[in-house]
C-alpha cells in the first residue's frame, strides 16, 4: 500500500467541479440496477495536493467503484512506445474524497477500490507529468495513437494486454468523467495525467490528459 500523499501549507487542488448531491443519488440507483453485473459508477470530486518533489497531482479524483474481483491486482505497467515500465502502487481517498497522488512522480498509481486492469470496467492509472527535477513517469502519455500497447502485469501472474483507441486532453474543470468512469461491457484502461498551460502562481496544469484503451 502507498502513503497517502500530503498537501503542503498553501499548495492549491487541482481544479475538478465537484458532483451535485443528486449525483450521488443517481450512483446509488445505477449501482443498484447493476448489481446483478459488473459496471462501475464513478464521480469526480475536488483533487488533492501533489507531493513535495512533484508536480500537482496528475490524475482525476474519484468516489465510489467496486474491489477488484478474486483479489487480483495490477503490479506493473509497460507502455513500449513511450518507454514506459513501471510499478504500481494503490491509490485511495484522503479525509476529503479526493483521489490519493503517488508518492513521488516515478511511479504511477492505480485507483484500488476499482476494477483492476483486466477486469470488467474501466480501471484507472495516474501518474505526475512532471516533477521540479524534470520528466516524471507520464511525461510523455500525450505521445500515444491508436494502435499503441499497454501492458499490466497482474499479481495472478497474468498480463492485461490494451490497445490504445484515442488520446485526448480536457480542461481540469470540464473533465469527462462518464466517458472515462461510466460502466463498460469489456475490459477498459484509462491513463491519465496533467497536460496543457502551466500556471506558476497556481502551480497547476490547465488540463489533463487521458488515454482511452481497450483489451486487446
Amino acid at each position: 500500500m502507498t502513503v497517502p500523499a500530503r498537501r503542503r501549507a498553501g499548495a492549491p487542488r487541482p481544479r475538478h467541479r465537484a458532483p451535485r448531491r443528486q449525483g450521488a443519488v443517481l450512483l446509488r440507483l445505477v449501482l443498484a440496477l447493476l448489481a446483478a453485473g459488473t459496471g462501475t459508477v464513478v464521480l469526480l470530486v475536488p483533487g488533492s495536493a501533489p507531493p513535495a518533489d512533484a508536480a500537482p497531482a496528475s490524475g482525476p479524483v474519484v468516489l465510489a467503484a467496486r474491489p477488484p474481483a478474486a483479489g487480483v491486482v495490477p503490479l506493473r505497467v509497460r507502455v513500449p512506445a513511450i518507454g514506459v515500465d513501471s510499478g504500481l502502487v494503490d491509490l485511495g481517498l484522503d479525509a476529503a474524497g479526493a483521489l490519493e497522488a503517488p508518492a513521488g512522480p516515478a511511479l504511477a498509481g492505480w485507483y484500488a477500490q476499482g476494477p483492476a486492469p483486466g477486469d470488467v470496467g474501466p480501471a484507472v492509472l495516474a501518474g505526475h507529468v512532471d516533477s521540479r527535477v524534470g520528466p516524471a513517469v507520464f511525461f510523455r502519455l500525450q505521445e500515444l495513437s491508436a494502435g499503441d500497447e499497454v501492458l499490466v502485469d497482474r499479481s495472478d501472474g497474468t498480463t492485461a494486454r490494451f490497445t490504445v483507441d484515442r488520446v485526448e486532453r480536457h480542461p481540469k474543470d470540464a473533465f469527462p468523467t462518464d466517458a472515462v468512469y461510466g460502466p463498460t461491457a469489456d475490459a477498459q484502461l484509462r491513463l491519465v495525467t496533467c497536460g496543457g498551460d502551466f500556471d506558476r502562481a497556481a502551480r497547476s496544469y490547465a488540463d489533463n490528459v487521458v488515454v482511452f484503451a481497450r483489451a486487446a
